[in-house]
């Protein structure tokens, strides 16, 4: 066997494997031997069947797979000895393995074209001018979210009259073109909400309504969404977007909550006993919780402004042409050269990304363990139980927990990630220059979501 790389330029080269018979011939015999133990052929004892007639058989195919398990490991091993940093996997020259006559030839040579990541380094301390966003709490958001919690925590009540706030439950009845109830038609038993309804002159009539009401109405105007004008239906989304028909809507009864007094009682279901004792108090422990999660979007657009600031920098060359064949050669469905040509500018800023960070990970010796991974993952767990209003398990059932969840595969990827971006965060926030800019959250969701 003999392995070479032919360099084309600093991004792209050829691997070259060429192989004789003795490289493959020893393993394509053991397992033809194998198939002839274990082979039952009619007029044959098992054993006895001709290899002649074993290699008419299998003989190619067995060939082909041993040729591929052999190029696989090959191509690989020499990849890491040569400590080659490649962008993708290496991709076949196909035109040339379709001239292969794998019933005659003995010798083989395969040619691999591949995409070498380009040489850079990344400077943390390099003067990027980068702004992180203070999110200021509200006063109105903080009144919002005691709402919401509030009526969440509240208790249902049926009330003769509806006003704007309630939600109406009854029975929706598809109608014919004359107005009548069709027969065979569509009937279904859900709510409505009133203050979600689109249509504002059916959400004024609905304001005032009783049990036995009745309205004539076009049910894709009820909600925003079409998954929940199809749940008020009972169909699906396909089926909901043949439906023309208008529907007759019978009010059965009202539904509305009073939201939970501001008392300790209260106070202990949200935050756990004796946490908060005055509504002073809770107010501040809300925009506590508030703030962590806008600190969330500035942490999200300091990121992407660091990715973009780099990106520019940084000018990183990538081998486009044979990024573009890999694209079309690699993916599972069809995919034509047009969509590659339009969709090439992002993949290949998210690749650049990824060669940027890693550059950053590798740097700056950023590893995740296993073991902390654990101890994130029953933090996330205590919190979503709290979320809940359940006690706390203790430690080695968390453990336990944890470790379940950390099974599966993709579960256990976007957790490491997760913790991937933590670090790198904290490793910006410290490293980079950034300067404070207080704002509130609307003029943040106007800089944050502006179109340069």
């Amino acid at each position: 066997m003999n392995i070479t790389k032919e360099k084309v330029d600093d991004l792209n080269a050829v691997i070259k494997v060429q192989l004789d018979q003795a490289d493959y011939q020893d393993k394509v015999d053991k397992i033809l031997k194998d198939h002839r133990k274990n082979a039952n052929v009619p007029g044959f004892r098992k054993g006895h069947v001709p290899m002649g007639m074993i290699k008419k058989q299998v003989g190619t195919n067995v060939l082909v797979d041993e040729i591929n398990k052999i190029l696989s490991e090959s191509l690989q091993k020499f990849i890491t000895e040569s400590n080659l940093n490649l962008l993708v996997n290496p991709l076949p020259k196909l035109d040339e393995q379709d001239k292969i006559d794998w019933e005659t030839q003995k010798d083989f040579e395969f040619n691999y074209e591949v995409g070498i990541a380009p040489e850079f380094d990344v400077d943390l301390g390099a003067k990027l001018k980068l702004e992180y966003y203070k999110i200021k709490v509200a006063e109105k958001d903080i009144d919002k979210y005691i709402t919401d919690v509030a009526k969440r925590y509240g208790k249902m009540t049926n009330p003769d009259i509806a006003e704007a706030d309630d939600m109406l439950f009854g029975k929706f009845e598809e109608l014919d073109g004359s107005g009548n109830i069709k027969e065979g038609g569509i009937s279904h038993s859900s709510v409505i909400i009133i203050s979600a309804v689109i249509d504002k002159k059916l959400q004024k009539s609905l304001v005032g309504a009783k049990a036995n009401d009745t309205f004539e109405l076009d049910p894709k105007k009820v909600s925003e969404h079409d998954t929940d004008q199809a749940a008020a239906l009972g169909v699906d989304v396909a089926t909901l977007a043949t439906i023309i028909s208008k529907f007759k809507y019978t009010v059965e009864k009202i539904n509305r909550v009073i939201p939970a007094e501001q008392n300790q009682e209260f106070f202990d279901k949200v935050y756990g006993p004796e946490t908060v004792k005055d509504v002073a108090g809770f107010r501040a422990k809300v925009s506590e919780e508030l703030s962590k999660g806008l600190s969330v979007d500035a942490d999200r657009k300091l990121k992407t402004d660091i990715q973009e600031k780099l990106i520019a920098k940084l000018k990183l060359d990538l081998p486009n042409e044979f990024l573009k064949r890999w694209i079309v050669a690699s993916n599972e469905k069809p995919i034509s050269a047009e969509q590659v040509e339009e969709e090439f500018d992002e993949y290949a800023k998210g690749l650049k990304w990824q060669l940027i960070e890693n550059k950053i990970i590798k740097n700056n010796d950023i590893k995740v363990t296993p073991e902390e991974v654990v101890e994130h993952t029953k933090g996330l767990l205590m919190q979503q139980m709290a979320g809940m209003g359940l006690p706390e398990n203790n430690d080695e059932e968390l453990t336990e927990t944890a470790n379940r969840v950390l099974q599966n595969e993709e579960e256990a990827r976007n957790l490491y990630m997760m913790m991937y971006d933590n670090k790198l965060m904290d490793l910006y926030k410290s490293s980079l220059k950034l300067k404070e800019k207080e704002i509130s959250y609307e003029d943040f969701i106007k800089v944050a979501y502006s179109k340069k």
